[in-house]
């Protein structure tokens, strides 16, 4: 193995938040698998070794739902460390109540209490879990966490001071003429501001070109626009970082997306630079009309 990649194994007692870790996970870049069982892990790992693209940290989700995982775990254990591996195990708990709790809400069956009831199935699912429990790297106890505190909690704990991953934000022009792009999050209308298609010499132009972005900033409308705008998105990335959101697409819509749109994303491109964010600017409509 030329480089020493995590592989982080996601267990614990069902309804405990393993699915939630596990999306996380998925958005901080790491490969995941779900209900693996564990005696195919060494196999996976060497198998995915053989990809080309294979470059990512591994998550693997080892459950109950595979009645046979815990077979010769410790010895599967140390075969993945033996390979060169940096192996962790993170735990999830919760209080029985609050186990029972969420089976009660979501309707579902627990995987070993389909005959004997679910408090039943916590406590046999505890007995079999006890000795992977004791080898966790980190347990996490969900009893009081939302989802989006225990995606935190697990994205932390990864990354450790890194933290969260900056939020990718798209950041496109485009034309109402051609359609409201349908990936959007937040749509913009700068439709009020003058436009420069009626200049003579500015409508071979785009808004990228000097004399049109500086018809377009210079009105004060467009200063007032970009002010409160700019306003808004200093309070509003930190809320959507904190709930947990990975990919946010502002579009800035004009008539035909040639000019005022794109001179405004321009504009909002310097300011989003600066930001913790990473950054992709689309003119989509640009090179149409």
């Amino acid at each position: 193995m030329s480089s020493r990649k995590r592989v982080i194994i996601i267990t614990g007692l069902s309804g405990s938040g393993k699915s939630s870790a596990a999306r996380a996970l998925e958005d901080e870049g790491f490969f995941v698998v779900d209900n693996l069982p564990l005696a195919l892990l060494p196999r996976f790992l060497e198998l995915a070794e053989q990809g080309v693209q294979f470059t990512a940290d591994v998550a693997v989700v080892i459950d109950v739902r595979n009645r046979d995982f815990l077979a010769g775990f410790e010895k599967t254990l140390d075969l993945v460390r033996e390979s060169g591996y940096v192996l962790e195990i993170y735990f999830f708990d919760a209080s029985d109540d609050a186990l029972v709790r969420r089976y009660s809400e979501t309707r579902r069956r627990h995987p070993l209490g389909l005959e004997s009831g679910v408090a039943s199935g916590i406590r046999r699912e505890r007995e079999l879990l006890a000795g992977l429990r004791s080898q966790a790297t980190v347990i996490v106890d969900s009893t009081l966490l939302t989802p989006h505190q225990l995606r935190d909690k697990v994205v932390c704990t990864v990354r450790g001071e890194q933290g969260l991953l900056p939020l990718v934000l798209k950041l496109q022009s485009f034309g109402f003429r051609y359609g409201i792009p349908s990936e959007s999050d937040v749509v913009m209308d700068v439709r009020f501001l003058p436009n420069p298609h009626f200049i003579p010499e500015l409508r071979p132009l785009t808004g990228k070109d000097q004399p049109v972005s500086e018809y377009v900033l210079q009105q004060h409308e467009s200063h007032d626009f970009l002010t409160r705008f700019q306003d808004l998105f200093a309070f509003l990335l930190p809320q959507y970082q904190r709930e947990g959101k990975s990919y946010l697409t502002i579009s800035v819509g004009c008539t035909g997306g040639r000019h005022r749109s794109v001179a405004i994303v321009e504009a909002l491109a310097i300011w989003f630079a600066d930001k913790e964010v990473t950054l992709e600017v689309v003119h989509r409509d640009v090179s149409k009309g």
